[in-house]
């Protein structure tokens, strides 16, 4: 709390409250109008909570204007370059970066929960064969309270760290039997010898059949882009995650709702929006055609993962992917995918072209990690299950920092209701 107030005046009575300003380390301040309603009578209005700070955080920071995105005060891009993700967990949830005895502890705490009960395995197959992955994921999570009754004690920091650890180690684990489900194809237990993404790519496509080979290139962009992932601000997934925590509701459940509020197509659905509309354009003949559709103001074409709501500047995560994009598919070879090809050439002709460029609509972190998917045979559908992974760890940060914010209450938003003034009932044979 800073000395700065800011004055509001009701015109209507002529009464006048001061109330207090309220700034942090980075970013505009913001005003506490917490006494607006005692005060004046009044409640505040903002649609989508866009110009509103429901709490004060001290895990990420975002510039959209200036392409800025902080971890704990780090920029992403010497994380995304120098860390991996086990190590960013480490620093979302406790706030610095870990010693290596630090981080050895914190990847062994982690690794030895990666099985999950052997009963969840009649779970998935109580889902049809082609239940979406995001079904199966939200509702496997939130089963995970079932079998964890010391979760439900958040208040004991050791135990909400415990709940984080067992989280983030399952959460691959479920994800990959939900793909195996979807295949049709056994089961494959995670290898506790193997790193994260390491283990996430073979239990992803080992079979009993054949041995299947890690490829170090495609384990280290799988693992950038978690971390690229893992947190952003007050998301609507992240809110979501807080809103219901904020019941004091078990973490699972929780993180179950983070799931349930990503999988909607204008939050973690993004990167299979991009896939999507490669598939609508065909073909690279067509791609001047669609560009020319994108400039027309009345055609209702858009190119999918070009600029961000957030970032009125290049989105700083798809700097960082852009170049690992590109080393996979020099890895793998585009010739033989067409969708690839076409998806390397939408992306030169929007660079090269004036359009986009004045207006900032530069590819960003959706455009990139759905071709990278997409190289690596995820299917489409599977694109938000790999975004709930990544975002897990800042899930879990946020969750576990409101829990000990003494700030913090039971969540209760206002509304402006515009429907009918009180009225009488009519009995229903006399209307």
């Amino acid at each position: 709390m800073t000395s700065r107030t800011v004055t509001v005046t009701d015109n209507a009575s002529g009464k006048s409250i001061e109330m207090p300003v309220r700034e942090g380390t980075h970013g505009p301040p913001v005003v506490d109008i917490q006494g607006i309603y005692k005060e004046l009578g009044y409640f505040t209005y903002d649609a989508g909570f866009t110009s509103t700070a429901s709490c004060r955080s001290d895990i990420t920071f975002i510039n959209g204007d200036e392409g800025v995105l902080l971890y704990r005060g780090y920029p992403i891009e010497q994380l995304a370059e120098h860390s991996n993700f086990l190590e960013v967990s480490y620093l979302l949830l406790h706030g610095e970066l870990p010693t290596r005895e630090e981080l050895d502890s914190f990847t062994r705490a982690v690794t030895e929960h990666t099985m999950i009960n052997e009963s969840l395995k009649d779970f998935f197959d109580g889902f049809h064969y082609d239940a979406h992955p995001m079904a199966m994921l939200t509702g496997v999570v939130a089963s995970l309270s079932a079998f964890y009754h010391d979760a439900i004690n958040i208040g004991d920091p050791k135990n909400r760290m415990l709940t984080c650890h067992r989280v983030l180690a399952k959460m691959p684990t479920i994800a990959a039997a939900a793909y195996k489900h979807m295949m049709g194809e056994p089961f494959v237990y995670p290898l506790n010898r193997l790193y994260y993404t390491s283990n996430l790519l073979n239990m992803l496509f080992s079979r009993p059949t054949e041995p299947y080979e890690i490829n170090p290139i495609h384990a280290r962009a799988l693992d950038q882009l978690l971390i690229l992932h893992a947190d952003h601000e007050q998301n609507a997934s992240t809110s979501t995650v807080r809103l219901a925590s904020s019941t004091g509701t078990n973490p699972f459940a929780s993180v179950a709702s983070g799931c349930a509020a990503l999988w909607g197509p204008a939050h973690g659905g993004a990167n299979e929006a991009v896939l999507n509309m490669l598939h609508e354009i065909g073909d690279v003949s067509q791609v001047p055609k669609y560009i020319a559709k994108a400039k027309d103001k009345d055609d209702p074409f858009r190119l999918m993962g070009f600029g961000h709501r957030v970032y009125k500047n290049f989105d700083p995560r798809a700097r960082i992917i852009r170049k690992t994009c590109h080393e996979v598919l020099n890895d793998l070879g585009i010739e033989n995918d067409p969708q690839l090809e076409l998806a390397v050439e939408l992306e030169e002709r929007a660079l090269q072209d004036d359009y986009f460029v004045e207006r900032k609509l530069y590819p960003n972190v959706d455009f990139y990690s759905g071709i990278i998917y997409r190289a690596l045979g995820i299917p489409t559908d599977f694109f938000t299950v790999m975004f709930a992974i990544g975002r897990t760890p800042g899930w879990l940060a946020q969750w576990n920092e409101m829990v000990a914010d003494p700030e913090q209450r039971i969540g209760r938003p206002r509304q402006l209701y515009t429907g009918a003034a009180q009225r009488e009932y009519v009995p229903i044979d006399q209307r």
